[in-house]
């Protein structure tokens, strides 16, 4: 009796952690994490993604930011995972830090470079991985790599996470792949910028976030409670103006009155105001997908304009 109600008790629990909707939220370790740790509202979040760490050396030695610590220690006090992110934007636009990634996961010193990756993640309390390699990063042994580092990784109750769009590398990613990861987070952001500067326009758009979402479940076949949505807490702008075309949302409403109600300001600046979160928010709900990815969370506005509470409090609305 005591077994089966046991095993009840388990298949609960498995359930519950099924059903919870994850908000994940993306913190670069070059803003200063000793301070920006204690401004985290960690009750409103369920993982936090490091971003990034990478091999420092051909030998697979990772890098480490000692703030780290700060921000691990604060996280678990409050029960939020925390995992590194591996890549970024440096390595598919940095061309040693792509060769060396490339050299580390060929068959010759894949297992190495995974066993430094499991006990780097058990050094520093960490909760798992999150790879973030993208576009021309992501080569024949990707699926090889996610594999090996499933692997060794899982056994130890670790998390193996990725982060993909479609346009920028996914269609490279071997299907085989969904098994091993616990989520995806899909880069639904960015589809206008720089790149295109006679091209303005939404960079993230919900009818855009719909059509990524829809092309893993339909095309990749990736089961909907693996997809966590990426929604973007920045905007971008175009024209004369703007020096860095990226904006973050806390910089936006501290400068136009009124702009968290919107989604643009002007004919030169785009992002995503309230409405829209929450909009994408409820979509994610209603489509039993996995969650909600934010990149980044540093660049929140704090109180009622906060794109954060509105996610939350819209996961908690469903709720009630």
């Amino acid at each position: 009796m005591k077994t089966i109600l046991s095993l009840v008790v388990v298949s609960l629990l498995a359930q519950t952690s099924i059903a919870q909707t994850l908000v994940v939220a993306y913190v670069p370790n070059w803003i200063d994490l000793k301070s920006y740790a204690r401004e985290i509202d960690y009750d409103r979040l369920t993982h936090i993604n490091i971003a990034f760490e990478n091999p420092k050396s051909p030998l697979g030695e990772m890098s480490y930011r000692r703030d780290n610590d700060v921000l691990i220690a604060a996280a678990h006090k409050k029960g939020v995972k925390v995992l590194v992110s591996i890549g970024g934007g440096a390595a598919s636009g940095n061309e040693p830090l792509k060769e060396r990634y490339f050299d580390l996961i060929s068959d010759e010193k894949r297992a190495d470079f995974c066993r430094l990756l499991v006990e780097y993640v058990e050094e520093h309390d960490l909760d798992g991985i999150d790879v973030d390699l993208e576009g021309p990063a992501i080569n024949q042994d990707y699926g090889k790599f996610i594999a090996e580092l499933a692997g060794q990784l899982k056994p130890r109750g670790k998390f193996l996470t990725a982060a993909l769009s479609q346009g920028f590398g996914g269609k490279s990613v071997p299907d085989e792949c969904w098994r091993n990861f616990d989520f995806i987070n899909v880069m639904a952001y960015d589809n206008a910028g720089p790149w295109a500067p006679d091209s303005p326009g939404q960079h993230s758009s919900l009818a855009a976030a719909k059509r990524q979402i829809e092309y893993w479940r339909a095309k990749r076949n990736v089961p909907a409670e693996k997809l966590v949505l990426g929604v973007p807490f920045y905007g971008r702008g175009f024209g004369k103006d703007f020096s860095n075309t990226a904006e973050t949302y806390e910089r936006i409403v501290a400068k136009h009155p009124g702009a968290e109600k919107q989604d643009q300001v002007g004919e030169t600046i785009w992002y995503n105001g309230i409405p829209t979160i929450q909009a994408k928010t409820q979509y994610v709900l209603d489509e039993g997908l996995r969650g909600v990815m934010i990149w980044s969370l540093n660049q929140d506005a704090k109180g009622e304009k906060s794109l954060l509470k509105a996610i939350d409090d819209t996961i908690q609305a469903d709720r009630n």
